[in-house]
């Protein structure tokens, strides 16, 4: 009709039910079928998620804690959650030694730290010097590519990629995010890393001087490594605990919880032992090593999972290397080094009654889950904000009035008649115009770590093969009983039909045991 959407499209329409609305009314023009003509609890179809709960633990694969008998972690944003002061802190000093020892411009200088441009999981063309998000298929999504700060345009990205979105398998990162002209920035460290190529990208092309961005990307790859080797970054969180370290009370909570419950806990990390011990002394206290089993330092992940000659050295009381042969690995012990190889024959903990937590999806979790056989959790603190953008209104409107869209565009596209036509070219237009809204509502340049358009990001993917289970902090595992089952959500395959309740999530389900472990916090 001309005076709105007819009865049978608008029933259509809040169901999501796209072909049989095209069938009503395929020749409506788009402004008619504007989202905003309904309000947004008639638009929503019913049942539709607003109430996704941080605090939940996703899975991926179907994991048994009954089963569960040892605990591993890693520390560094696993059992140390740390504010965003310390990517700014990365940043100024990983600048400064860019300038004064790498000679760079003074002009770099005037950058100051953009929390907001960049996110985990992008990557970022060595010869190219373009900072980019690809999805799970190798294809880069439209409107993410980055050279310096600008956007690059989708013409000229097509143009470079010799006329195409997709990134050839043997051109992308490796296995562990490291290959030789694309790598992948995995880790939440790496933030201010991809933060300082996009400013010193943009310095040199906005002052039109020439310059290599292999030699770019190699330099601030030592820039950053620099903090982290000299010892900065562990200076700046000892000297102030309170303000760098998040959620240490609930780390201490769930230690005590799986330790009263009879269950074996170790700690793999690449970190120094006084550093470990300074901020598990401030989080659990100064006899956090009761907690443990088994400690090891400077474990150099994630060699340490795939070399087997390295061997374990013992730390004495001052953190002095001992020169003993390592027979066992004893409780209350520090050990520095060695392999997995021989800690699975010194410990015999082996297969699915251990669960390892970490957040570097290569360096933590990568092997263990294909080469041994470990449960695997992944610590993505990212989430706590993408389920609140995911629970909006305006999420919920565009997301449903694009698929809308998409059904509707389907069945229109068989229609050849010029109206047809035309209108089928003002719904494309409409559908871009509601993806890019969507992406924005995570962040402006690359929205969500999660998804591209449609589909799963290259990140995403790697965090499903990945990880058994995935969660916001350690903390999440105080909703829940030890004994507790985490079954996967089945979702249909594209040749399948929905006949089960695939859309009720579980992250909008009351997280059980959340009252009765409420007295643990």
């Amino acid at each position: 009709t001309t005076e709105g959407p007819c009865p049978t499209f608008r029933s259509c329409v809040t169901q999501s039910c796209a072909p049989a609305a095209a069938s009503a009314g395929v020749r409506l023009c788009s402004k008619i079928l504007s989202p905003f003509v309904f309000p947004a609890p008639d638009l929503i179809p019913p049942g539709a998620c607003n109430l996704l709960n941080s605090s939940t633990i996703y899975a991926n694969n179907e994991v048994n804690l009954a089963e569960v008998d040892i605990y591993g972690f890693d520390y560094d944003y696993t059992l140390a959650q740390y504010s965003n002061a310390l990517n700014t802190m990365i940043y100024n000093k990983a600048r400064e030694f860019l300038i004064e020892h790498f000679k760079y411009p003074e002009g770099i200088r005037k950058y100051d730290y953009l929390s907001n441009f960049a996110v985990r999981g992008l990557h970022y063309d060595i010869q190219k010097g373009l900072l980019m998000k690809i999805d799970a298929f190798h294809y880069i999504e439209p409107g993410t590519v980055y050279r310096g700060l600008s956007p690059v345009p989708d013409e000229e990205v097509l143009q470079l990629f010799g006329g195409t979105f997709h990134v050839p398998l043997q051109q992308d990162s490796g296995f562990y995010g490291k290959g030789p002209k694309v790598k992948q920035f995995m880790d939440i460290f790496s933030i201010p890393e991809m933060t300082l190529l996009a400013v010193a990208n943009d310095f040199f092309i906005t002052n039109d001087i020439e310059y290599d961005p292999v030699h770019l990307f190699k330099d601030i790859s030592e820039a950053v490594g620099m903090v982290h080797l000299k010892g900065y970054m562990y200076k700046w969180i000892m000297e102030d605990l309170d303000k760098f370290i998040l959620r240490g009370d609930e780390t201490d909570a769930v230690l005590h919880r799986l330790a009263s419950s009879g269950k074996k806990l170790f700690l793999i990390t690449n970190s120094p032992f006084s550093f470990v011990d300074r901020g598990m002394t401030h989080m659990v206290g100064k006899n956090w090593r009761d907690f443990f089993d088994v400690v090891i330092v400077q474990a150099d992940k994630p060699h340490f999972f795939t070399d087997c000659i390295k061997p374990f050295r013992r730390l004495d009381g001052n953190g002095d290397l001992r020169w003993e042969k390592i027979k066992s690995l004893d409780k209350g012990q520090i050990y520095k080094q060695g392999n997995l190889f021989d800690f699975l024959r010194l410990t015999g903990w082996r297969g699915s009654k251990v669960l390892y937590f970490g957040d570097h999806l290569y360096s933590d979790l990568a092997d263990l889950m294909l080469r041994h056989g470990w449960r695997t959790a992944a610590i993505v603190p990212e989430l706590e904000q993408e389920t609140k953008v995911v629970s909006t209104d305006r999420y919920g409107m565009n997301l449903t009035w694009m698929q809308a869209l998409t059904g509707l565009m389907e069945r229109l596209q068989t229609h050849r008649d010029p109206v047809s036509k035309q209108v089928f070219l003002e719904w494309q237009k409409e559908r871009e115009e509601l993806r890019v809204m969507t992406k924005n509502l995570f962040n402006p340049q690359f929205g969500s770590i999660f998804r591209t358009c449609h589909n799963p990001t290259y990140f995403s993917r790697r965090l499903c093969r990945f990880s058994d289970v995935y969660m916001t902090s350690l903390s999440c595992l105080l909703n829940y009983d030890l004994s507790y089952t985490f079954y996967p959500r089945r979702t249909p395959l594209q040749h399948e039909a929905p006949l089960w309740m695939d859309q009720l999530c579980t992250g909008c389900m009351k997280t059980p045991f959340l009252e009765e472990m409420s007295h643990i916090r």
